[in-house]
């Protein structure tokens, strides 16, 4: 017999020890992208390891399936100077690098890490959480618009001639 949650998705905060499932689902889920920023790939993906080897005040969150790490997402509190040349410090809550494994798509698995980080910004009484993506990251940015959060330009950061990381926005009053 199976038990019930057999193969659910459970939401929980990552362990010293998770560190190396998270570097490599990370790095699995933006792999897409290497192709679509050949000159800008080497640089974003060591920002992605430095990240990840030092979340500093981040919350780390995991999704885990079977007893796998299938995603990840880091949620930095309000105040803090995100990774970044010229980036002012964040005035709410922000989520960054929402990864999912590619075999793991399609399982509600990017939402589930969504909603989390939705609902610890609203219990520490944020008023807003705040996110950045790019125009390549089409899956990712219809959740985001199916979750309620809105083009935020003023956020907008531009990290170099030719690609601009788009700031969005989720009023959670």
């Amino acid at each position: 017999m199976v038990p019930p949650d057999a193969g659910a998705t459970r939401i929980r905060d990552a362990r010293p020890d998770d560190r190396g499932s998270i570097r490599d689902v990370t790095l699995a889920a933006y792999a897409e992208y290497a192709s679509q920023m050949p000159a800008l790939w080497d640089g974003y993906r060591s920002n992605i390891l430095a990240t990840l080897h030092d979340p500093g005040p981040a919350e780390q969150i995991v999704a885990e399936r079977d007893d796998a790490i299938v995603g990840t997402v880091l949620l930095y509190p309000t105040g803090v100077a995100l990774p970044g040349a010229g980036r002012p410090r964040v005035a709410w809550p922000e989520v960054r690098l929402l990864a999912v494994a590619p075999a793991g798509r399609g399982r509600g698995v990017g939402e589930g890490l969504m909603r989390e980080c939705v609902r610890r910004a609203r219990a520490r009484g944020a008023p807003i959480l705040a996110l950045h993506t790019t125009d390549m990251m089409r899956t990712a940015m219809r959740l985001y618009g199916r979750l309620g959060f809105v083009r935020a330009p003023e956020l907008d950061v531009r990290v170099a001639p030719s690609l601009t990381v788009k700031g969005y926005r989720l009023d959670l009053g």
